[in-house]
């Protein structure tokens, strides 16, 4: 399998993503969810839509919750991503916090338009149960918030599988986290970045910085 960059590559889910949706559908199908966002790219969208089926409810989506924009390196192999922007690709995988993809969005102005997004959601949700169902990166940057850390910290935020559970509480202007990157509705079966070459690699490197810390 080639991995190809999709920050607004508007792809379609997988078989096996389909199989993924319908494990976190059924997972969260007996939890107390009050209304459903989504980004409002497909992938994002028919995975919410699972979700929506097993509640019995519709999918608000939004164009703020969208990965990150890639710019030039949109639906590109990883492999000429290293080779056509050495300099970018290394931000990327070691300074994600100094990150500008070429002709798209900094990690800053990403993140950014992620929080306002959510807190309008918050505050228009006032008292609810949120689903919000988003990307990867997204999810990446959006904890540095919730941990009240800067970017800088997202080095050391390991990444999650498709349709991991990410819980977190809200009150009082102060986020909590009470699960994060919980995927374990998809067993060793189904999981996809932990059955990657590459991770088990990044897994060791993540451990490294946090021991040095």
């Amino acid at each position: 399998m080639i991995r190809r960059f999709h920050g607004w590559t508007d792809s379609q889910i997988t078989d096996k993503g389909r199989l993924q949706a319908q494990r976190v559908a059924e997972r969260l199908k007996d939890m107390p969810i009050d209304v459903i966002y989504s980004s409002s790219l497909r992938r994002t969208m028919q995975t919410a839509g699972y979700i929506a089926e097993a509640k019995g409810m519709e999918v608000i989506t939004t164009e703020n919750l969208k990965e990150i924009n890639g710019g030039d390196w949109e639906d590109l192999s990883w492999n000429e991503l290293e080779q056509r922007w050495p300099e970018e690709y290394s931000t990327w995988e070691n300074d994600p916090h100094k990150h500008r993809m070429p002709n798209g969005e900094s990690m800053e102005e990403f993140q950014q338009r992620l929080i306002d997004e959510v807190m309008y959601i918050i505050r228009h949700n006032e008292g609810k149960n949120i689903c919000i169902v988003t990307h990867g990166t997204a999810i990446r940057a959006m904890i540095c918030h919730f941990r009240a850390c800067t970017l800088e910290e997202m080095i050391n935020v390991a990444w999650c599988d498709n349709t991991a559970i990410t819980i977190i509480d809200y009150e009082d202007g102060v986020f909590h986290t009470v699960t994060e990157g919980d995927a374990s509705h998809l067993g060793k079966d189904l999981a996809t970045i932990v059955n990657q070459e590459w991770w088990e690699e990044y897994v060791k490197k993540l451990k490294s910085r946090k021991g040095h810390k």
